[in-house]
């Protein structure tokens, strides 16, 4: 997942410090200066500010004071608890934070060798798909003499600030990064796939099943080094509104535990391991806390032991991070930011997934037929004009995770624009030996659709049957512009590709009729014929079809004597006259068997027939034995010039 970085705007942090140490001069960026136009674009600070560096607010600044520490992090007056919520899920992770802060321990103040400071810090991001290092000098913006953005409790410490500082470089300004989603700022962090989960629509604090579901997630996620954030949902009037519970409405709160807490005290709560679901979290104020069951000072505390209480590191002070029933959290939160770090190490003791990455466009071309920019499925006349591509399922079943992500607009609000796209995209079956583009959106079988939404990113996990399938992101309209990254991860190597070609080239032979596509849809049932065909008494049947010396064939349904396959396949052929053959197999470790066939005419018309498949039967075939049949449902239609 980590990469080298690309450096922002070309500035290479080790030669602009080496410039620097050597002319005995602090760095000021030109990148991003301490005016104004760094601030905001629209709404000033409250007050006068004045742009100081560190040792000028603090006589002994460090970038870390006692390491670091989600508890080091306090809101500024730019509304972006989304993100100060993300850098307490990041502190939290050291394997994390230190891609982020690279060469932390040289970055920090050398009180020994003051003559090696100059004045300038780089941190990492990773942005639509890859690591890129951003250089900031450490002038940060103060009113009387104190940080007006995020802080540290310490105000000797100043990681945090140069990190936000960062951050509104990339988004062109301070004031851009007012609202925004935790989730993404966590991506940014890590590369992570971030799925958003409605707590309030899935009605989670109902059902008790989906309610334990949820929590052995998160606490795999948790485990496994993910990063959990949630929120209140909040009317325009009602943002950062605090409620009577102590819960604070359209206000980003950062997840720092998920776990099973044990009651009881002493030996006897181990014996009966009696353990209760619990959540905790953090409110980026640091301060303003929950107040009801399993807060600081409740008396539900009282049920778990002091070795317990110790472990958990219980404090009662209002320091904004609080614990709650998981119970209660469902029922209050009405959304969560749910962000995996996806394994694709090659050498891991955890699931290890295989990754495909694609960078795609909705553009607009002066030929219609060329646009890939064609809206949802709603608009049926142009939807298969978007971008499509082809991934297999290569296992009887597989559990697949799409992530659909535009490029990120905060840094378009200075002009007035910056709003994400509505985007989603919908996954369809297609036949087995696909690879030119989709045409018929009739003739294929949608699977699976994701939400459609204006997020940075929209994500689907679905588990899906062996065979081949088509992805097509799309945004919401028509003829909306705009850039994509199309992340797929499966269990097995998918060989996702982009399908860019609409037929097979035309040759010299046949440019006066062009090619007929055929589709035959294969379903097989009624299959008396393959009793006892194997040792087990069952049959392990598979079909091929052919089509002019080319074949597509079906996975062998294992163990069966009453097999059903949705198999199908697409032919460009030369001499649509020509037949199509389905032939029946029986899989065997020695030797496959073939078990009979049926020759269909070649310029079928849609059609659907049941024809009886003659078996041949195994051994010597005794005079008095009728031979068993396969009835076979098939389905052929038949296009010429496919286009």
């Amino acid at each position: 997942m980590f990469s080298s970085a690309v450096p922002y705007k070309n500035q290479h942090y080790s030669e602009l410090r080496r410039d620097c140490i050597r002319d005995k001069k602090l760095f000021e960026d030109p990148e991003f200066p301490a005016t104004s136009t760094s601030l905001y674009f629209r709404k000033a600070p409250p007050g006068f500010v004045e742009w100081k560096r560190p040792k000028e607010i603090s006589q002994d600044p460090h970038l870390f004071v006692e390491g670091i520490s989600s508890h080091d992090l306090n809101q500024g007056v730019v509304g972006n608890c989304w993100f100060v919520a993300a850098c307490s899920c990041l502190a939290l992770k050291p394997h994390l934070w230190k891609k982020v802060i690279p060469d932390h321990k040289d970055q920090e103040w050398d009180p020994k060798h003051p003559e090696d400071y100059a004045g300038i810090f780089h941190f990492q991001f990773w942005v639509f798909g890859e690591w890129v290092d951003v250089v900031v000098d450490d002038r940060l913006p103060t009113i009387n003499g104190e940080l007006i953005y995020c802080h540290s409790k310490d105000n000797n410490e100043f990681w945090s600030a140069l990190l936000e500082k960062a951050y509104a470089k990339l988004a062109g300004c301070y004031e851009s990064l007012e609202g925004g989603n935790t989730g993404d700022a966590v991506v940014d962090f890590s590369g992570a796939v971030a799925e958003a989960i409605d707590l309030e629509g899935g009605a989670y604090y109902k059902e008790e099943a989906k309610q334990e579901q949820l929590f052995e997630d998160l606490l795999k996620v948790y485990n496994r080094g993910g990063i959990i954030s949630c929120s209140i949902k909040a009317e325009s009037h009602e943002i950062e509104l605090r409620m009577a519970n102590g819960l604070v409405k359209g206000h980003a709160y950062s997840v720092t535990a998920v776990k099973k807490v044990r009651l009881g005290h002493g030996l006897l709560a181990y014996f009966r391991n009696e353990t209760i679901p619990l959540i905790r979290m953090r409110n980026p104020w640091g301060k303003t806390e929950w107040k009801g069951a399993w807060s600081d000072s409740s008396e539900e505390w009282s049920k778990v032991g002091d070795t317990e209480r110790g472990n958990l590191g219980i404090t009662v002070e209002d320091d904004g991070e609080f614990w709650m029933f998981f119970t209660d959290w469902c029922k209050f939160f009405t959304e969560a930011d749910v962000c995996r770090l996806i394994n694709t190490s090659v050498i891991s003791v955890h699931k290890t997934w295989h990754e495909k990455v694609h960078f795609g466009s909705w553009t607009k071309n002066a030929e219609p037929l060329l646009n890939r920019c064609g809206g949802c499925s709603n608009h049926k006349t142009t939807f298969l004009q978007n971008p499509q591509y082809v991934f297999d399922i290569t296992k009887e079943e597989d559990e697949v995770l799409v992530t659909l992500q535009q490029r990120d607009m905060k840094i378009q609000r200075r002009v007035g624009q910056g709003e994400n796209l509505s985007i989603g995209f919908g996954i369809h079956r297609v036949e087995l030996n696909r690879k030119y583009r989709m045409h018929d959106i009739l003739s294929q079988q949608a699977v699976a659709t994701s939400t459609y939404i204006n997020a940075r990113a929209v994500f689907l996990r679905h588990t899906l049957p062996q065979g081949r399938y088509v992805i097509l992101p799309t945004t919401f309209q028509p003829l909306t512009l705009g850039d994509f990254m199309l992340r797929v991860f499966t269990d097995l190597d998918s060989n996702c590709r982009e399908l860019t070609e609409d037929k097979p080239k035309i040759r010299c032979w046949s440019s006066f009729l062009g090619y007929a596509q055929v589709v035959t849809h294969i379903y097989v049932n009624d299959a008396e014929g393959l009793q006892k065909q194997d040792s087990t008494g069952g049959a392990d049947p598979y079909v091929i079809i052919h089509c002019e010396g080319k074949s597509v064939r079906s996975a062998v349904k294992k163990d069966t004597l009453k097999p059903e396959f949705k198999t199908s396949a697409v032919f460009y052929r030369k001499k649509p006259r020509k037949p199509i053959t389905v032939e029946v197999w029986n899989s065997n470790a020695v030797k496959d068997e073939f078990m009979g066939q049926v020759v269909l005419s070649g310029l079928a018309t849609d059609s659907a027939q049941r024809q009886r498949l003659q078996l041949r039967k195994r051994g010597r075939q005794m005079a008095d034995e009728m031979p068993g049949h396969i009835g076979l449902r098939i389905v052929t239609s038949t296009q010429l010039t496919a286009i």
